[in-house]
């Protein structure tokens, strides 16, 4: 993906999702948390854990971290221009990569991670179902799993399929939609926490051009929020809890001691009827 995420587009659309993902992983809390592909993204910048990890796809390196100097984003045009800067701000922050994997096929135990991160992954990954699958089986229950990728039922997706041709744009026929992931994670025993789409600003590679559609933002969040070019997802797995079946205390036999219980004696008030009685009857005779 590395074809397009060097452009202004590509700079637009990381900076939409590193606001959403610092929103989304600052309040998740635990121990393991892992970023699995585009290192461009500094998605655990933000998180408080104390054991972070940036797992890299076969074909990435290290270098891909480094922002091109000449693709300026959205928000640095007209304010910072010809500087060198990363997307990891700040300093002290930056995760760095850890180990090369597949999304498939995750180096973890079972239920030993807190949060995964997975920008673009399932784009990039030849069987996604597969690696939605490794997912749930990595995560511990109640684990978040925060998925960023790009809207095929979009304005990107339709200019997508106007220009096959065009270099700046990224190829959406390998996305996933919105609804497919959802069906997917229900499936998983995956319950949806938040979900936020974005970038409504026709594609073009003039950041210029990019500035002066900034009014589409909130015109797209406003008439057609779920057309959005990106999408965030914030995922949480659900465990059903299970319940102790404890002995059945009634079928058992009460000791013999316990063969007459109190509440199976008769009243006083009966009693003194009975006795009543007999001394009439005795009487008469």
């Amino acid at each position: 993906m590395q074809h397009w995420t060097d452009s202004a587009l590509g700079h637009y659309l990381l900076e939409w999702e590193q606001q959403r993902c610092d929103e989304a992983v600052a309040d998740i809390f635990g121990y393991h948390a892992v970023q699995l592909g585009l290192p461009q993204l500094q998605g655990l910048r933000s998180n408080r854990m104390p054991h972070r990890w940036l797992a890299l796809h076969a074909g990435e390196t290290v270098a891909d971290a480094k922002i091109n100097p000449k693709a300026s984003t959205v928000a640095q045009a007209g304010q910072v221009s010809g500087v060198e800067q990363d997307l990891p701000r700040p300093g002290g922050d930056a995760v760095r990569p850890s180990l090369v994997t597949d999304a498939a096929a995750l180096p973890f135990a079972e239920s030993s991670l807190d949060l995964l991160l997975m920008p673009h992954t399932l784009e990039s990954s030849a069987d996604p179902h597969a690696a939605l699958r490794e997912a749930a089986r990595v995560l511990v229950p109640e684990g978040r799993l925060v998925i960023c990728g790009l809207n095929p039922a979009s304005l990107l997706g339709l200019q997508r399929g106007v220009e096959r041709s065009a270099g700046h744009l990224p190829d959406l026929s390998l996305g996933v939609g919105y609804w497919r992931l959802r069906d997917w994670l229900r499936l998983l025993s995956f319950e949806i926490e938040a979900v936020q789409f974005g970038c409504y600003r026709p594609a073009t590679q003039s950041t210029q051009w990019l500035a002066r559609w900034q009014f589409m933002e909130k015109l797209g969040h406003r008439c057609w929020p779920v057309l959005g070019g990106v999408y965030c997802v914030v995922a949480v797995k659900r465990v059903q809890g299970m319940r102790m079946l404890t002995p059945s205390w009634r079928g058992r036999n009460a000791p013999a001691s316990m063969q007459a219980p109190v509440t199976s004696k008769q009243p006083p008030d009966t009693v003194w009827c009975e006795l009543s009685r007999q001394n009439k009857h005795d009487l008469r005779k």
